[in-house]
């Protein structure tokens, strides 16, 4: 059974930072140690475990020895035209490698929508490497997360071992939590299927191709050409809808217009 609930105590919040490493590999320069934590606890953000509790033994709430993956969240302000609004920006969301495929991202991202609604955040983003399908389809295809905005090389240099080296482009995404969209997106009811104007698409061997230093300069490449098709199609007013995979493993951006009303809420 995984109980999922905040993390609590320095133990814990050092068990994030293990979890960190491993799924990451980052070095002193990239790795937020357990005080950040700690701070974006003290000023309303989160960091929300999933524990196992076969590991926990006697304790059914769990301990740092059975924490398995981990969401962290900062806590900020959107500007507006009127006052500026409350948001959560979930920096960081990991899973222990023998931990996935189990939907326990999903039950995280949930949970972290839960908190924020029950202090009146309705509103959270993160940004996500637009070459690791498996984050595209949870964020987009699950949550039902839309996407608008491109930010090149973001992070700058990084150590991760699964950027391999790349720019660290990423794609903002943006879940407007109670909004009609998301709500049926979560509750697994149809969903008013927009008019798909563009696809934009990340071959099914683009994991091997980052981890192997010959095919590398194949990842930069894709990379390169998808950031100036998500360059130009943000200009021009359309935003990620939708993400699937094809019939050969290939996944799938879809894009299309908003409607007025839903370009109004996000």
């Amino acid at each position: 059974m995984i109980v999922i609930r905040a993390c609590s105590g320095m133990e814990e919040l050092q068990a994030c930072v293990d979890i960190q490493v491993e799924t990451w590999g980052y070095d002193e320069t990239d790795v937020i140690p357990s005080r950040a934590f700690l701070v974006a606890q003290k000023i309303g953000g989160q960091v929300i475990g999933a524990f196992d509790a076969e590991i926990a033994g006697s304790s059914a709430e769990g301990g740092p020895e059975s924490l398995v993956a981990f969401a962290f969240a900062w806590p900020g302000f959107k500007p507006g035209n009127g006052e500026p609004r409350p948001y959560l920006h979930s920096h960081m969301l990991a899973v222990k490698e023998s931990y996935r495929n189990r939907g326990l991202g999903a039950k995280l991202k949930r949970e972290q929508r839960l908190d924020a609604l029950s202090r009146g955040i309705r509103h959270m983003e993160w940004t996500f490497d637009p070459l690791e399908t498996k984050n595209a389809f949870l964020n987009i295809h699950k949550l039902g997360a839309i996407v608008r905005d491109y930010r090149v090389n973001f992070y700058g240099v990084s150590s991760s071992r699964l950027q391999a080296g790349l720019p660290t482009d990423r794609l903002v995404a943006e879940w407007e939590l109670d909004s009609p969209r998301v709500e049926a997106f979560l509750e697994g009811r149809p969903v008013v299927a927009e008019v798909i104007e563009e696809q934009i698409l990340v071959p099914a061997a683009m994991h091997e191709w980052k981890a192997s230093a010959a095919d590398r300069d194949r990842a930069l490449a894709v990379q390169s050409e998808n950031r100036s098709k998500f360059l130009n199609a943000f200009s021009r007013g359309l935003a990620v809808v939708g993400f699937v995979r094809d019939a050969e493993g290939n996944g799938v951006f879809e894009l299309g217009f908003l409607p007025s009303k839903d370009r109004k809420n996000l």
